[in-house]
């Protein structure tokens, strides 16, 4: 079908939703090192990497098919150049078995030790480590790949770049971290993509609002630009804001949104650092954004498939923060915007990561002698209750006009339409 710009009025795109369920688990899988030099791998602690199968299992119950993994990479290359997948393969095998989708994050917070992460090494090690990676999943899977090259670019550049709160623990370094680790993810798809063409990307970071207070107006332009800086990494792999880098739109494949209940504050920082514990905005206070308002921001900057990637919160509020969200995501689905799935992060409860506390934050709970792991019931609830509502309403498809199509083309994201999008005439 050929399309001149004047017929457009007449065509709609329905919008095919890439994964097998609206909702989603995410296993926590961060690896980074704390200060003490203790490396954290919550996929053991959680017991996920020996009851993969059953906590699959666990999910297909719910109605849950689709899953955020971690690949550790500094398991995987414990000598340079050389790869044990042993770490991985269980988990493959148990989503070959329960024909679960999974969202692979190749660097989450951790690499290996023989790795300096600012220099060109990094980029290199990543895209040998991808490919390698890449070739395992053609062999061993049969479902098309969706791959994290580096998760949360943003959040990792200003912890562990710019504050010094996360590992490589650096201080004023966040912005040349911020491009080493988009080098290493476009680095990452090219590899990827020279072993699985048809592989899917998917680039996850936090969503926030940052306001000034009240009493000090005159901090309204460092707030907004504070803000705005959420939106860099997306902009450079799109090769919109620092080209040098080698970003280009087609790299800005889908979009992964993550928040929290503290993902919004007053801004507060003085020498570049905060100057004190950051206290959220609640959602009873004028000053927070709804959710929903924050979601047809990114949709309207990028256009691209988006899900909530991450979301989530502590003890008896996991149930009504699930609430919140399914509300707002309701809201902006029936504006037409495409939002296309909320991952429930974490699925299960696990150990802080600095002080070993039981968090109580996921669906289930940590593991008997024999497997099995209490629900939290209140939080299942909420799930049967907005998949309902949304199963009613339809998550698979939503239309888009003429004049939204064109934007689409003129994106130049033409590489997965005939998977993502149906063209059809409107007489």
């Amino acid at each position: 079908m050929i399309l001149q710009e004047g017929e457009l009025s007449s065509v709609c795109i329905a919008v095919r939703s890439p994964f097998k369920s609206f909702f989603m688990a995410g296993f926590e899988c961060s690896t980074h090192k704390l200060p003490c030099g203790r490396r954290l791998d919550l996929v053991a602690s959680t017991a996920h990497e020996k009851l993969a199968l059953m906590d699959y299992a666990r999910m297909n119950e719910q109605g849950i098919h689709v899953a955020r993994e971690g690949v550790r990479w500094h398991l995987i290359e414990h000598e340079p150049g050389y790869y044990d997948f042993s770490s991985v393969r269980p988990i493959l095998r148990a989503t070959e078995s329960t024909g679960t989708q999974v969202i692979w994050d190749l660097c989450h917070f951790g690499w290996p030790d023989h790795l300096d992460i600012f220099k060109p090494e990094f980029v290199e090690g990543l895209a040998r480590f991808a490919t390698a990676f890449a070739r395992l999943l053609k062999r061993e899977t049969s479902l098309p790949p969706f791959i994290v090259p580096v998760n949360e670019i943003s959040f990792f550049s200003w912890a562990g770049g710019e504050e010094g709160s996360l590992n490589p623990y650096a201080i004023g370094r966040g912005f040349e971290l911020k491009c080493q680790l988009v080098r290493a993810s476009i680095a990452a798809m090219d590899a990827i993509r020279a072993v699985i063409p048809n592989a899917r990307f998917v680039h996850v970071d936090p969503i926030i609002h940052v306001v000034a207070h009240p009493d000090r107006p005159e901090e309204h332009p460092l707030a907004e630009a504070y803000r705005l800086a959420q939106f860099q990494a997306w902009d450079m792999l799109a090769g919109r804001v620092a080209p040098e880098l080698g970003g280009s739109e087609k790299y800005l494949d889908i979009l992964g949104v993550n928040y929290y209940i503290h993902n919004q504050w007053v801004y507060d920082i003085q020498g570049g650092q905060r100057s004190h514990e950051l206290d959220p905005i609640h959602r009873t206070d004028p000053l927070y954004r709804p959710l929903r308002e924050i979601l047809e921001e990114v949709h309207h900057r990028y256009r691209r498939p988006m899900f909530i990637a991450e979301t989530g919160a502590e003890d008896a509020a996991r149930g009504p923060w699930l609430r919140y969200v399914g509300n707002e995501t309701e809201a902006v689905r029936a504006k037409g915007i495409p939002l296309q799935g909320i991952c429930l992060y974490p699925i299960l409860n696990h150990p802080g990561w600095n002080d070993d506390r039981h968090c109580h934050n996921g669906l289930w709970d940590y593991a008997d002698e024999r497997g099995h792991r209490n629900i939290y019931e209140p939080l299942a609830d909420q799930v049967r209750s907005l998949q309902k509502a949304f199963e009613k309403n339809g998550h698979a498809s939503k239309t888009l006009n003429g004049e939204e199509m064109f934007r689409v083309f003129l994106n130049g994201h033409r590489s997965h339409l005939d998977e993502d999008l149906e063209i059809t005439t409107s007489l």
